[in-house]
């Protein structure tokens, strides 16, 4: 990064905790249309350290400041100009960046995690103005791609991030949503993509040597001379088939799901119980309110499927890849989802309970070890529902119904 006009950072104006608040309240009297408001135009000053925690700086102008350890959590900074930015070790947990532009910003061991970079810009830049020829003259303040060396961007939002360049060694993606991301020429080497979402991203010429892409998706995504040396891609989850093709069925996926329910409704006396267990039913499209009662489906993958509504009471899905499904709605009692894998399912309002088949006689859901990582549970009945050794970080649980629930060992469940 090369400055100009910018100067150094010991030149920089030292903002107190009073003026910054003072910016604040000014700032939030221009967004409301409060007379005497003002956009806060904090470019080039020193805010290292500062506690800005949960402000409303959307479309503030933070160019070339020093944010060095602010402490930025749940913050609105969308539209923020933030270019050229030293964010070295700030906290940014859960912020709201949709659309700032970070072109040349430094984010060396920035804490990202669950924020949302919808659209965020980190590529490369320089401030120009154009003169009364329409000629464009740089400004000296010509900054390179964002840096994000060993920064946590764990469960962050950058779909259709633009981060063409963007320096990204070390740097932890667990769970990332980057769908539709630009990551052309970016330097991801060693990274942690483990079950990051990158269905639709352009990662041509991309370096991603001794990254970690176990469990990440790369459905539609671009990878022309991209660089995988040393890259673990175990479970990685591409076009190609993840499981055996729906062709070696014998039949087609529509006729099996109707002689399923035809058994369903039957009692077993007509159609018939197809196994599914292995194979890739991501082609299946629509399960909305599918009546799959019983259904047999362990070690499959039913990744982004919409199954929001659909009857799976007592479904065999152990060890099942259901993650990014729609299971909103759907009936799971009694069902069996040890091992399962539902990072960022959506099963609101869904019944996980126990399946009562007498008046002494249930069957409890068994999510024993299952992955719910930022999965959505609110309002979700889990009563009686075996959830050993789970992990529910970052779960949405509120309203859930965990009356009884076994929890021993369950990762990230507060009480």
């Amino acid at each position: 990064m090369s400055e100009g006009t910018g100067g150094s950072r010991g030149s920089r104006k030292k903002l107190s905790h009073s003026e910054i608040a003072q910016a604040i309240k000014a700032h939030e009297n221009y967004r409301n249309g409060i007379m005497g408001g003002r956009r806060a135009i904090l470019s080039f000053h020193d805010l290292s350290n500062l506690i800005l925690s949960g402000a409303n700086l959307s479309d503030a102008d933070f160019t070339g400041c020093v944010l060095y350890g602010a402490k930025l959590q749940d913050c609105n900074l969308d539209r923020a100009v933030l270019f050229g930015a030293d964010l070295r070790e700030a906290d940014l947990t859960g912020a709201s960046l949709v659309r700032a532009d970070l072109r040349g910003a430094c984010l060396h061991g920035a804490n990202l995690s669950r924020a949302n970079l919808f659209d965020a810009d980190l590529r490369d830049g320089m401030i120009a103005e154009r003169d009364r020829h329409g000629n464009i003259h740089a400004l000296g303040f010509d900054v390179g791609p964002a840096e994000m060396n060993g920064a946590k961007m764990r469960g962050a939002n950058l779909s259709s991030a633009k981060m063409t360049g963007s320096v990204a060694t070390h740097t932890d993606f667990t769970d990332a949503i980057m769908i539709g991301a630009n990551l052309v020429r970016a330097n991801l080497a060693n990274a942690n993509l483990t079950g990051a979402n990158l269905a639709g991203a352009d990662l041509s010429g991309a370096t991603l040597k001794g990254a970690a892409l176990t469990n990440a998706v790369i459905t539609g995504a671009k990878m022309q001379m991209a660089d995988l040396t040393g890259a673990n891609t175990d479970g990685l989850l591409s076009d190609k088939p993840a499981g055996k093709p729906l062709e070696d069925l014998g039949l087609t996926p529509e006729e099996a799901l109707r002689l399923h329910g035809l058994w369903v409704t039957s009692g077993g006396k007509e159609g018939k119980l197809t196994d599914f267990s292995g194979y890739d039913l991501r082609k299946l499209g629509s399960l909305y309110k599918a009546l799959l009662v019983g259904l047999v489906a362990n070690k499959a993958v039913l990744f982004g499927l919409n199954m929001e509504g659909a009857l799976l009471q007592g479904a065999k899905l152990t060890e099942a890849d259901l993650r990014n499904s729609k299971l909103a709605h759907a009936d799971l009692r009694g069902s069996s989802l040890k091992g399962a894998k539902l990072a960022h399912a959506d099963l609101r309002d869904a019944n996980l309970g126990a399946l009562v088949v007498g008046a002494d006689r249930y069957f409890p859901a068994n999510l024993e070890g299952a992955s719910l990582r930022r999965c959505d549970l609110r309002g979700a009945k889990l009563n009686r529902a075996n959830l050993r050794g789970a992990d529910l970080s970052e779960a949405d649980l509120a309203g859930a119904d965990l009356a009884d629930a076994d929890l021993t060992d369950a990762v990230g469940f507060i009480r």
